[in-house]
């Protein structure tokens, strides 16, 4: 297991992680996401677009839609599990997604099963514009 921890002091910060994560992500990697509503998921999610050559602009919190898809030269599926329980979060098949691109899942721990080998995103609001951002790699 590797563990990354990075200071986040801006969006633009939060943004660069998501984006160098990406370039290491290859078809059918999994990161999960955790943390407290305006921690930063979606900043980072925005990042991983960026890094896959996703436009940054089309990135959104999919909280009503679930699932969203940016094209890049790597697919990714952002999904958010915010509304949803345990049992419906399980229920959405994510496992069977993103065979051939990334799958990034927000309130991820909502998951019964956790998909074997993820990358595991944890971001920590620091007070202000700060953040800690915990990356744990199998």
């Amino acid at each position: 297991m590797i563990k990354d921890v990075v200071i986040s002091d801006s969006e633009q910060d939060t943004m660069g992680a998501g984006e160098r994560l990406a370039r290491s992500l290859g078809p059918g990697a999994v990161v999960l996401l955790e943390g407290e509503l305006g921690a930063g998921k979606t900043a980072f999610v925005r990042g991983l677009a960026i890094g896959l050559g996703a436009p940054e602009e089309d990135v959104s919190s999919p909280t009503f839609t679930l699932i969203q898809e940016y094209r890049g030269r790597m697919p990714l599926l952002h999904a958010d599990l915010y509304r949803l329980s345990g049992a419906e979060a399980d229920e959405l098949g994510l496992e069977e997604l993103g065979g051939n691109g990334v799958l990034a899942v927000e309130w991820a721990a909502k998951l019964v099963r956790r998909p074997a080998g993820a990358v595991e995103v944890f971001l920590e609001d620091l007070g202000g514009d700060r953040r800690r951002i915990t990356i744990v790699r199998p």
